[in-house]
């Protein structure tokens, strides 16, 4: 008889994972999954249009809350664990949890997992959440297109909203992100690589994704999320290592794993960590992959007019993932404010509203800076009150976007920006020099 199985997810992994290895499999059927890390994406259905003939009713997407409850209810034989960004200890609570319920728990590898492309995968992945993936597949990508190469970006799944309807996405103008009614998290990720010139898919299904990229690309660059590891067969896996969390390569999944895969290793952001900081990232990494090539980079920060910071009481907004299942107190946004010689860094804290608020309770290492939080249009409107409401002098804007083009924000603003700039060498050119 098949064997009764939950996938454990946060819309992206467990989708994959069903996907490739459930999906046609008549060994599994797969009775519902469960849903954490993101908010207002339980209580829904994986659609049937997407979960193939077996399914003709789609599949229940649950609280994760209630893990235990769902094994025993659904009589449930394997659980698997299908998200990322968590501790190897985080892992094996849950999976004790699934096991003291009656279940087995699975975590499934890249034999099974990883598609295989036509056209040649530069697979960029990281230790944790806000390392640097993203600027380091920009200048990956600009290193391809200078030697003449059609670059197309495939990111790492953020279906937050009608799941058929996202099942393939392809955004090469502004006007794409509006059509497919993207949140916050799916702007910052998408709108640097269409200024870039580059054209980016996301969505669902990524065996069908892939099959359009491939139509246009010479390279795929798979543009990873959390610190998940590549849904691709890489040509060459590039992994970003964050020195400001320096041992976390060592302690979070699948982190390790993507260190462990990696062709080249990434130690980021050597101009603003300590140099004791650099040197245990750089040994952990080694380590674990004394094979792969290691290059170090810097993600220098520049503001739009600097000299508008010097002496004013700034409220400070950053990347929402890097604050709060990234773990970081604060990011870009606040180290630009102190080198620009703000007066005073405003606690956004006690002037934040609704999901913002529930949001800081959530995530308690979050410093005193505002995550760019906007999952839903409610959440941006409440995002907006909790910039209205913090008394700042002017607003530095870190998220990856100009969040002026969402939201009307009445006091002054300035944006932050950071792109990977290699010091020394090897470079990310040397590691690509044979695709070039």
């Amino acid at each position: 008889m098949a064997q009764r199985v939950l996938i454990l997810g946060a819309a992206g992994r467990d989708f994959h994972n069903f996907n490739v290895h459930f999906r046609d499999n008549p060994d599994y059927e797969v009775v519902a999954f469960t849903a954490t890390q993101i908010p207002n994406i339980d209580d829904r259905r994986y659609p049937a249009e997407l979960a193939g003939s077996r399914y003709p009713d789609g599949i229940a997407i649950e609280p994760e809350s209630q893990l235990t409850q769902l094994i025993k209810e659904l009589g449930v034989d394997v659980v698997v664990f299908g998200y990322s960004d968590v501790t190897h200890e985080y892992v094996m609570h849950i999976g004790s949890q699934a096991m003291a319920a009656g279940a087995d728990y699975l975590l499934l590898g890249p034999r099974h997992t990883m598609i295989e492309s036509r056209v040649p995968v530069v697979a960029i992945c990281a230790t944790r959440t806000g390392s640097g993936k993203s600027q380091t597949s920009r200048r990956v990508a600009e290193i391809l297109r200078a030697a003449g190469k059609r670059v197309v970006a495939i990111r790492h799944p953020m279906p937050y909203g009608d799941l058929a309807k996202q099942a393939v996405q392809r955004f090469e103008t502004y006007d794409d992100l509006e059509k497919h009614d993207v949140t916050i998290e799916e702007r910052e990720e998408y709108e640097p690589h269409i200024q870039a010139g580059s054209v980016v898919f996301a969505g669902v299904d990524y065996g069908k994704i892939l099959s359009e990229a491939e139509k246009e690309a010479d390279v795929v660059i798979w543009d990873g999320g959390n610190n998940d590891t590549s849904f691709y067969k890489a040509d060459c896996y590039i992994t970003v290592v964050d020195p400001h969390r320096a041992d976390h390569g060592a302690r979070y999944f699948p982190g390790e794993t993507n260190v462990r895969l990696a062709d080249a290793i990434v130690i980021n952001k050597v101009a603003t960590a300590s140099f004791e900081d650099i040197q245990t990232a750089r040994r952990i990494a080694w380590e674990m992959n004394p094979s792969a090539t290691f290059v170090e980079a810097a993600s220098p920060i520049y503001v739009e007019d600097g000299d508008q910071v010097r002496g004013k009481r700034v409220l400070v907004i950053e990347d929402g993932p890097t604050l709060t299942h990234g773990e970081m107190p604060y990011g870009a946004g606040w180290v630009a404010a102190r080198r620009y010689g703000a007066a005073e860094i405003v606690d956004p804290r006690p002037y934040a509203v609704g999901s913002i608020k529930s949001t800081y309770e959530k995530y308690p290492t979050t410093g005193d800076v505002l995550p760019a939080m906007g999952y839903s249009e409610e959440q941006i409107e409440e995002l907006a009150q909790t910039i209205e409401n913090t008394p700042a002098d002017l607003v530095l804007i870190a998220s990856p976007i100009d969040l002026r083009r969402l939201i009307e924000i009445k006091k002054p603003a300035q944006r932050v920006r950071y792109e990977l700039q290699e010091i020394g060498e090897p470079t990310l050119k040397d590691v690509l020099k044979d695709l070039i």
